[in-house]
């Protein structure tokens, strides 16, 4: 749970397995009552007669299913001395119902992805689960149970306060999140949109209980909810049961209270200061802005990528070029009623917050008067439609973005705000950020009074309903085939094939089917050097890495991001250990220019000495910001212990200041050395999955490496298992609301060890689900931590595993908290599982499994790891199998074999020394 800051196999095929049902029926035999109010783009809504509104979004080409329950009920709904109430009320939806007690545990039993969010205007339950009927019916029925039966009881309140309290103190740990909430704060005189979601520590605390159930039974009603479903699911069989689950609750009789506080214009500066220890400068200023569901919202939305993109921005290149800021941001917040926009930039220490802050608001506030460019139009333009057909091709996204869309006024309006973006001119953008970007319409770092102030136009919610009364849209979105996600059928799918040319090989697997966004997902590797020589190029490895899409010979960064965005692509590279790996997306058609993007930016680098500067200093403020953060010095403290090597191994962890210093002594003529050195052709692979043209994929790989230098021979770096001394560290981190907890130790295993199932289940049992030991003793029944878990890694090369345990708490609760995980993790030992919780968690486990591979993204990655171990999704199906057989008695004796606490280490990071 957590709250908003406020981001086809044949037709067929599909009706045969009951995934999609026939559309030339739907109309006809619609369960009794419902009826059908829209469709717009193959996305449709319904009606019951007791006011529950349906919005199906079918979509065969994936086999994942995600269910999302919006309430149009969020922190703007609440009254005096009720803020935090829908969040807290949406903690409590999940201490269940009589008849079932404890939600969160059925869904990890069942392998469904499910948790609950709050914002502003909305409370949202959302489940993703590998299509299954049964699992759907199960969700869509507990749904319309919670939706009257939950027990809001005083006890479950009792236990769970200390979680709200854990989960409110874990964002004051972030400088970022503080800041803008006091600048929301000071924004907003009247509206609620100035109060926290999560609250305010002295209502969450004094709740009163009756209260919450009166606010429960208030708003969680059919005629106050929308029930959004997305993915591979049979839309005449969902309907029926939605219709037979949600059917028989009443129409309430009772009238929702109408919301009537408008915020007034804003008459002059307001200024915010926030001093905390830790972190690094950051300056910021916030502007009223319309309603999401209004164009101007969208106009503005643009001008704002426009202005704050990197390096194009204006904010980018007053700032960072001219050396006042490490880096700048600017996102305008969707809401229902009239919201907010905020621009920032970080800075170094040293800088003057007080010059950053005049340019940054003389930046915003001279749109009225300076002239915007179209090129920078056309680049935010491609932005935003690149992430929406993103979105719209995504079952699990467009199920989210249609709950955001309901709760700024209608689901349509996620495609109305796309035909805005695309049809928006220049004139349009231009006077809308001149008329909002104004002096006396700004909350910054600072107050200051004005005789003559200039105002920005009154704001009003549009008519959301005429908007969207005749709106059609582009159509039906384009059919796409069902997709078998079993391992042996992804292994019959996939191409493998070895590219042997001139200079070296290739591995490929590619995977081509159909998809309704009509994108690939592919990710290119690139393997050279060894342990040997690569000694003491640690930092070069990855600032090459890092800044390979900031300059070629002939491309400078703005030309590569604005290559990307007109292919509709997206880009992430990353390197070390002789590894470079390359993750993109693009349309099917533009694929193989992404990949001949892809090798010019991996072949002609130049490392321009600005965009270092920049890199570098937003590298340091990271650093900075780690140096206070309790779960950053944690995880540092246990990894140096478990650390051999010296210095000048690429194996070496470093502390955050050798960190630091280790920049200061990168330049342009290392890296360029570093490149020079260890980047050719050689060995690589090569993964795709999606729509695309397998053999023009192979033909731009081809085409990218001829002529290329051979890279340095490729020897993994090993890194074996080294028995280690344990050893507790205590670290002190001042003014931090919450502390931190690590714990874990290494022994010897590999994942081809015949115990490697055994031990990834008990490990899921133990403190990987909702129903695990360590999560139902911590945070279920004690209430001391919002997030506690084990994890488990085993390699797949040497026989080095390690096990850790970490969990999240308040410092005034250390000692309680360490006491229940050392109890806990004895009686596991002792006690050992039970046939039942490893029955359900084998279930819980596979399903888990499944829905890993109805996402593209997640095959091309397995792909890519796959070819460098010489494995398929054979590997996968003999992991499985291998599961299906284990029992408690496999289970317990291989937990008992591994799971040695007393040899663990420990790290524990907070501020303590307020406590006795």
């Amino acid at each position: 749970m957590s709250f908003n800051l406020n981001r086809m196999v044949k037709c067929l095929m599909a009706m045969a397995l009951g995934l999609v049902a026939p559309p030339m029926l739907m109309a006809e035999t619609l369960p009794a009552g419902v009826s059908k109010v829209a469709t717009v783009e193959g996305v449709s809504e319904y009606r019951l007669p007791n006011g529950l509104k349906v919005v199906l979004a079918p979509d065969a080409s994936t086999p994942v299913t995600t269910v999302n329950m919006t309430y149009l009920v969020g922190s703007r709904h609440e009254n005096y001395g009720q803020t935090g109430m829908a969040h807290l009320l949406e903690h409590m939806l999940f201490k269940g119902t009589p008849t079932t007690p404890n939600a969160l545990g059925e869904f990890s039993r069942r392998g469904l992805q499910a948790n609950g969010t709050t914002s502003t205007d909305r409370t949202n339950y959302y489940a993703s689960f590998a299509a299954n009927p049964d699992n759907l019916e199960w969700y869509l029925r507990w749904q319309a149970d919670a939706m009257v039966n939950s027990r809001i009881a005083s006890e479950d309140l009792a236990s769970e306060m200390t979680v709200v309290r854990n989960e409110m103190e874990s964002g004051e740990n972030s400088p970022f999140r503080v800041l803008m909430q006091r600048m929301q704060s000071a924004a907003y005189l009247w509206h609620n949109y100035g109060k926290s979601t999560i609250g305010a520590r002295s209502d969450v605390e004094n709740v009163d209980i009756a209260q919450l159930r009166d606010f429960y039974r208030l708003y969680y009603q059919p005629d106050n909810a929308v029930l959004v479903l997305s993915g591979a699911f049979d839309e005449l069989a969902t309907l029926a049961v939605i219709a037979d689950a949600f059917g028989k609750i009443p129409q309430p009789q009772r009238q929702l209270p109408r919301q009537y506080t408008l915020e007034p214009v804003q008459d002059g500066e307001r200024s915010v200061t926030v001093r905390r220890v830790g972190g690094t400068p950051m300056v910021a200023a916030l502007y009223h802005v319309p309603s999401a569901a209004a164009a101007d919202y969208v106009y503005f939305n643009l001008a704002t990528m426009m202005l704050s993109d990197t390096p194009s921005g204006q904010l980018y290149r007053d700032l960072v070029q001219n050396n006042l800021a490490t880096g700048v941001f600017g996102f305008a917040m969707a809401r229902r009623d009239a919201g907010l926009a905020m621009f920032g930039a970080q800075l170094q220490p040293g800088m003057s917050e007080e010059k950053a802050l005049e340019a940054l608001t003389d930046v915003l506030e001279a749109q009225g008067t300076r002239t915007m460019a179209q090129p920078d139009l056309d680049r935010a333009r491609n932005q935003w439609l690149t992430d929406w057909e993103r979105t719209f091709g995504d079952a699990q996204s467009l199920g989210i973005a249609l709950t955001e869309a309901i709760a700024a006024g209608d689901w349509r309006l996620f495609f109305l705000q796309r035909d805005w973006v695309r049809d928006a001119a220049l004139d349009d953008v231009a006077k809308v950020a001149g008329s909002y970007l104004v002096r006396s319409n700004r909350t910054a770092g600072r107050y200051v009074p004005t005789d003559k102030p200039v105002r920005a136009p009154e704001l009003a919610a549009p008519d959301v309903a005429q908007l969207v009364a005749d709106y059609k849209g582009d159509g039906q979105a384009p059919p796409a085939e069902t997709f078998d996600t079993s391992p042996a059928a992804i292994d019959a799918a996939t191409q493998r094939k070895t590219l042997a040319l001139p200079n070296g090989r290739i591995g490929v697997a590619m995977l081509p089917k159909s998809t309704r966004s009509q994108r690939a997902e592919a990710v290119l590797m690139l393997y050279f050097g060894d342990a040997d020589s690569l000694k003491g190029h640690r930092v070069a490895e990855e600032v090459v890495a890092d800044m390979l899409a900031m300059g070629t010979k002939t491309r400078k960064r703005q030309e590569i991001n604005d290559a990307i965005d007109s292919l509709r692509g997206t880009l992430g590279i990353s390197g070390g250990k002789g590894q470079v790996e390359v993750t993109f997306s693009a349309p099917r058609e533009n694929l193989p220019k992404m990949i001949a993007l892809v090798f010019d930016l991996l072949r002609n680098p130049v490392f321009p000495q600005e965009d270092l500067n920049t890199y570098l200093g937003q590298e340091s403020n990271r650093l900075r910001n780690a140096m206070s953060d309790p779960m950053g010095l944690a995880g540092q403290a246990l990894a140096r212990h478990d650390n051999p090597w010296s210095k000048d191994d690429i194996r070496y962890q470093p502390t955050f200041q050798e960190e630091l210093d280790d920049l200061k002594a990168v330049k342009p003529e290392g890296l360029k050395r570093f490149h020079e050195t260890f980047y050719g052709a050689g060995q690589m692979t090569f993964s795709a999955v999606g729509d695309f043209d397998a053999q023009a994929a192979e033909q731009a790989l081809v085409e990218g490496v001829a002529g290329w230098r051979k890279a340095p021979d490729y020897s993994r770096v090993e890194n074996h298992y080294r028995k280690v001394t344990p050893k507790q560290f205590e670290i002190d981190t001042p003014d931090k609301a919450n502390a931190f907890y690590l714990a874990g130790g290494g022994f010897e295993m590999r994942d081809d060890n015949p115990d490697y199932p055994a031990l990834m289940l008990s490990n899921f049992l133990l403190g990987a689900s909702e129903t695990s030991r360590l999560w139902m003793k911590i945070r279920e029944e004690a209430g001391l931590s919002y997030s506690v878990r084990s994890h488990a890694t085993v390699s797949a090369f040497e026989p080095v595993a390690r096990w850790r345990v970490y969990a999240i708490f308040a410092p005034s609760n250390r000692e309680r908290l360490e006491t229940l995980i050392e109890q806990t993790l004895t009686e596991t030992l002792k006690q050992g599982f039970s046939e039942k919780e490893v029955a359900d968690g084998i279930e819980a486990l596979l399903n888990y499994q499944r829905l890993s591979r109805t996402v593209d993204e997640n095959l091309a990655q397995r792909w890519a790891s796959y070819q460098e171990r010489g494995r398929s999704f054979a590997w996968v199906e003999a992991f499985e199998q291998k599961l299906r057989t284990l029992d408690a008695a496999e289970v317990n004796r291989v937990l008992r074999k591994y799971m040695h606490p007393d040899n663990w280490s420990r790290a524990i990071a907070g501020n303590f020394s307020k406590n006795p």
